[in-house]
Order: C-alpha cells, then sequence, then structure tokens
C-alpha cells in the first residue's frame, strides 16, 4: 500500500513541475505567467501629432469700397467666376450724381481759366502803353507801377484758375472711379466659397471694408494648417511626409507634405503652439474648407532594425516587500524569458522610437528573443506572476 501512494506523489510533483515550467515561459507556448512578445525586425517610424483646419491655398475676401444698397448679386455659393466677372451691384445713382456734378465744376474751372487768360491780353497790353506813355514822361511812375501790378495778377490769376483744372479733374476722376467701384468684380479666378450678403441690403464701408464674397483660388490644391505644441516643433521640417484624417472620411487617410513651419508663436492661455502648413492635393474635391484635420507628421523612420515593444519597457516585476530594481531614466532596460524559465534583466541602448515600438541600438537582445510585457491576470482579475528565484509568487 505504501509503494503506491509514493508513485502518486512523485507523479503529482512531476506535474506540478510541469506547469510551473510552462507557466515561467514566455510567448504562447502556454504561458500562464507572464504576457510576451518576440523580438523582431521592423519599421520605427517617429510621428508628431496636431490637429488642423483644411483651407485654400489662396482665400480672398471680396469687399466693397464704397457705401450703398445691393441691387443685385451674380454669385452664389458654390458658383465658379472668373477674373473680372461681375458678382454684386450697388445702387449706382449717387455715385452718377456724383460724376454730374465734378463734371460741371470741371466746365466751370475751364471757363474761368479762359477768363482770366483774357483778362490777362487785356492787362499787357495796358502795361506796354504804360511804358510807353511813361517814357514820353505823359504818365506817372505811380501809373506805371499800377499796371505791372495789375499785369502780374492777371498772370497769376491764369494760374490759379489752371490748378482749379486740375483740381475738377481729379474730383471727376474720383466720382468716376467710386462710380466703378459700385460694380463688384471678381479679383481671381476661383470659386465663390461664401456670400455674406443679399439684394436689398445695405453695406457700409465707412470704418472697414464689409467683406461680400470669400472666393477659393484653387480648390484642387488645398492645405492644413495644423497646430503643432512647442514640445514637439523641433523635429518638424519642410519637405518632410505627413497623413491626416477628417471626420467625413474616418476610414480613409490623405496625404500630404509641410511645406512651411512658421515662426510666429500662437499663445492660447499659457500654451504655445506653432502652425505648420501642409499641402495637399484635392483634385477629387472631397475635401471641403473648413474641415478639421487629425494630422500625424512623420519626422523620422527606421527600416528593417531591431525593435523592442514599448511596453517591455515599461515593465517591471516586484519582489515580495523588497522592490525590484528598475529601469534607467527613460526605460532603456527590459525583462528576457530565459529557456529555463527564469527571467533576466537587459540594459539596452535605445535609438528612434514611436508608439509601439524602440529601436535597439545596442544591448543583449537578438531576434527572437522573448520579452516581458506584463503579468499575466488570473480568473479572479488578479494579477499573479510565478514563483521564480528571487521573485516569490504575489497577488494584488
Amino acid at each position: 500500500m505504501l509503494r503506491p501512494i509514493v508513485l502518486s506523489t512523485f507523479a503529482v510533483l512531476g506535474l506540478a513541475a510541469a506547469g510551473y515550467a510552462l507557466w515561467g515561459r514566455g510567448g504562447d507556448a502556454g504561458n500562464e505567467g507572464w504576457v510576451t512578445e518576440v523580438i523582431d525586425r521592423g519599421a520605427v517610424t517617429a510621428t508628431v501629432l496636431a490637429t488642423g483646419t483644411v483651407n485654400p491655398v489662396t482665400t480672398v475676401q471680396v469687399g466693397t469700397y464704397v457705401s450703398g444698397p445691393i441691387t443685385a448679386i451674380f454669385a452664389d455659393f458654390n458658383s465658379p467666376v472668373r477674373k473680372g466677372q461681375l458678382v454684386a451691384k450697388i445702387d449706382p445713382a449717387p455715385f452718377a450724381v456724383k460724376v454730374q456734378r465734378a463734371e460741371a465744376n470741371l466746365l466751370s474751372a475751364r471757363a474761368q481759366v479762359t477768363r482770366a487768360r483774357a483778362d490777362r491780353k487785356l492787362k499787357r497790353r495796358m502795361l506796354e502803353r504804360m511804358r510807353e506813355l511813361r517814357g514820353g514822361e505823359l504818365v506817372a511812375q505811380s501809373d506805371l507801377d499800377t499796371a505791372e501790378s495789375e499785369n502780374d495778377q492777371a498772370v497769376a490769376q491764369v494760374a490759379i484758375g489752371e490748378a482749379a483744372i486740375q483740381q475738377a479733374e481729379a474730383e471727376l476722376a474720383e466720382a468716376k472711379i467710386n462710380l466703378g467701384y459700385t460694380d463688384i468684380t471678381s479679383p481671381v479666378d476661383g470659386v465663390v466659397v461664401s456670400r455674406n450678403v443679399d439684394v436689398g441690403q445695405t453695406v457700409a464701408a465707412s470704418f472697414q471694408t464689409p467683406t461680400l464674397f470669400d472666393i477659393a483660388q484653387d480648390l484642387t490644391k488645398m492645405q492644413v494648417s495644423a497646430s503643432v505644441s512647442e514640445s514637439d516643433i523641433g523635429t518638424v521640417r519642410e519637405g518632410q511626409q505627413a497623413v491626416f484624417s477628417v471626420d467625413a472620411f474616418p476610414d480613409r487617410e490623405f496625404a500630404g507634405t509641410v511645406v512651411q513651419v512658421r515662426n510666429a508663436p500662437v499663445v492660447v492661455l499659457n500654451v504655445v503652439t506653432y502652425d505648420v502648413v501642409i499641402a495637399v492635393d484635392n483634385s477629387s474635391l472631397e475635401l471641403k474648407p473648413g474641415m478639421t484635420a487629425t494630422v500625424s507628421v512623420t519626422t523620422a523612420r527606421r527600416d528593417g532594425v531591431l525593435r523592442v515593444p514599448v511596453r517591455a519597457l515599461r515593465f517591471n516585476p516586484e519582489a515580495g516587500t523588497t522592490p525590484a530594481p528598475r529601469a534607467r531614466a527613460g526605460g532603456s532596460a527590459v525583462w528576457r524569458v530565459k529557456p529555463d524559465g527564469g527571467i533576466e534583466r537587459i540594459e539596452l541602448q535605445l535609438g528612434l522610437r514611436d508608439d509601439v515600438h524602440a529601436e535597439v541600438l545596442g544591448g543583449g537582445l537578438e531576434a527572437g528573443d522573448e520579452v516581458i510585457l506584463s503579468a499575466r491576470k488570473t480568473a479572479d482579475g488578479t494579477r499573479s506572476a510565478p514563483s521564480l528565484p528571487g521573485f516569490p509568487a504575489r497577488r494584488r
């Protein structure tokens, strides 16, 4: 009876040892103690995330220089327009009256000059006659002086009249220009993005120019104005590739290129950001002005490098009441599963990293090694680590 009991005891101990070996090993080989991942080679991509707005490359705000009621509108939302095309009309009647008044003032000024020239001619003849009479001592010197003064005044009057003509001509030109401003035309070829007026509405241009239309010059070429935080702007350069998504197409990514990194800071609630402009091809016209974009700028990329999961850099097993040694600042150590089922700490030299992987520049890791990501949870939701030498099992 004793021998079967002994054999049963050894059988139980053997099964326990086998279970311990499987529990302490990582990967998919039935490991129930650790969540592990196999080290491999692949790409590591560093990115900068930001949010921005999709806008046309060039948007022209069409306003008015003169005030008055809108009598006609010839362009609406999404209307294609050509440069110089009439898009709206302001009532021209008051400005036409000013043109007529300026024309009348010009005619009056010209008539005044004609009279002044005739008077100057008369005064010149009188001066010549006085000089002849003075030569024969038939008139006094004072009479000659008076004649010279009147002649000079006649010459000056002609000059004043000619200046009045130039002033009247300038006023007429101004009146005609203002009359021309009642025709609101498109300054560029493009598409009307917004229309801010209706027929019958009075626009006032007294203090600032009101915006009547927003015209996008070319909707097939768009740009994303992204706000990048000051902590990330140092790695963003012109020419880098970027992808972004918009809510209208949540399952699609649009590609673009960084064309400008602006130096002017934007400070909102003590948060400093910088505008990064990303050029985008919109030949399909799917992107609309004003769409909110979630942007990812690729700042660096390494292909075919040895890489380790970032989660593994944050893992740290516990050793009873004595904490296990932690990774140095920067998270440059991982825990590797040894062939015998134990674990060991491996110091690493890291390079580029992204949200998932970090590039391994040096250390004791090789492709195919298993590193620990976390302790596997038990059925009751607690974490359980195997009883390894120096790391007794502990639940919490």
